[in-house]
């Protein structure tokens, strides 16, 4: 029979394999935007978001075609419409604003939709951000402005990098819609239809403000690019994801996903020859520093403040007291959401 020593280095094992999960798909998204960067030059950044979500969309839906048979309804179908909205919209700007602005930047400008969340959040639910989200906010925005710091040429933002801005806005949209209608649907439902949405929209969009692209002069590279994005960036990153985050706590779950930043910028270097100035260096720097502020430490005091109200709680209590609550009750899947950060990339 194992010890209880064996059992917890089991447990640890098992829980770092989570962890490295996470940390893959944030790899595969680092790497996605490198290949979304290569990519637009040739195909057109919204029919690519068409044909992208189109592709994952139904392949999601043929591999998980029973459950989805099952479970469609009306209710379904609203929900991943308003989804799929958001998810092309972001997308939309993103692959757009990629064709203005190098891949590093838009890793790290993109990931900012960690630090809007809570004050989107206080615009929609009336919870107002702590106080670690206002230091992560202003911190961000040093990034931000180290981003934009051109040398001689003094501050500016392209176009592409407001653009990418916007697209960090959407994703946290996503994320909150996502948080408000997960209770009482099945995600992997979600998930088809709001794919499926995102590429139908692309399409629709792509197909009135785009030139149509010659798909047999395509180059091999392209198809591979327009591979990866569905199979690899899509549907295998969200798998893992949804594997892992199930068993990670949301504040570690937050800042493994947060590192596909880290990977973007690496892979932008290594990959298309991209130079890192002392500047954006320090913005990165910041925008990631940011981030941690507004996910890790908020949790680690709420975790801090459950173990402290549960030791309270085990305390002899009077005949007849009854538990109304308990706080250390593990947190819905919508609110692991929010908190979390996590999302569809």
């Amino acid at each position: 029979m194992p010890s209880a020593s064996q059992h917890t280095d089991r447990s640890r094992t098992t829980l770092w394999g989570y962890k490295l999960m996470l940390l893959l798909a944030a790899a595969i998204w680092g790497m996605g935007t490198v290949v979304i960067k290569s990519t637009v030059d040739e195909f057109p950044p919204t029919l690519l978001v068409g044909v992208r979500f189109t592709a994952a969309g139904l392949l999601l839906g043929a591999v998980s075609w029973r459950r989805v048979r099952g479970a469609l309804d009306v209710g379904h179908v609203k929900a991943g419409a308003v989804l799929g909205l958001f998810v092309f919209l972001s997308y939309w700007a993103n692959s757009t604003g990629l064709a203005d602005t190098t891949a590093s930047n838009s890793s790290f400008l993109t990931t900012l939709y960690c630090v809007i969340i809570p004050f989107l959040g206080w615009a929609m639910t009336g919870v107002r951000p702590t106080r670690y989200n206002v230091a992560a906010a202003l911190v961000c925005i040093a990034g931000v402005g180290c981003v934009a710091y051109s040398g001689a040429s003094g501050f500016s933002l392209r176009f592409g990098d407001l653009i990418t801005l916007l697209s960090a806005v959407f994703l946290s949209f996503h994320v909150l819609f996502t948080a408000k209608y997960a209770p009482g649907r099945d995600m992997t439902v979600l998930t088809v239809v709001q794919f499926l949405v995102s590429g139908a929209l692309g399409f629709a969009v792509g197909g009135v403000t785009e030139p149509w692209p010659d798909w047999a002069a395509l180059s091999t590279d392209t198809w591979i690019s327009l591979g990866y994005l569905a199979v690899f960036a899509s549907c295998i990153a969200l798998l893992l994801q949804n594997l892992a985050v199930a068993k990670v706590p949301p504040a570690p779950a937050s800042l493994f996903l947060a590192t596909e930043s880290v990977f973007g910028v690496t892979f932008s270097i290594l990959f298309l020859g991209e130079s890192l100035t002392a500047s954006l260096f320090a913005g990165f720097v910041l925008i990631f520093a940011g981030i941690v502020i507004s996910e890790y430490f908020p949790q680690r005091m709420a975790q801090k403040g459950q173990k402290a109200t549960a030791g309270a709680s085990d305390a002899p209590q009077e005949s007849g007291a009854a538990c109304v609550d308990d706080p250390a009750r593990p947190t819905t899947e919508s609110e692991d959401i929010v908190e979390s950060g996590v999302s569809m990339r």
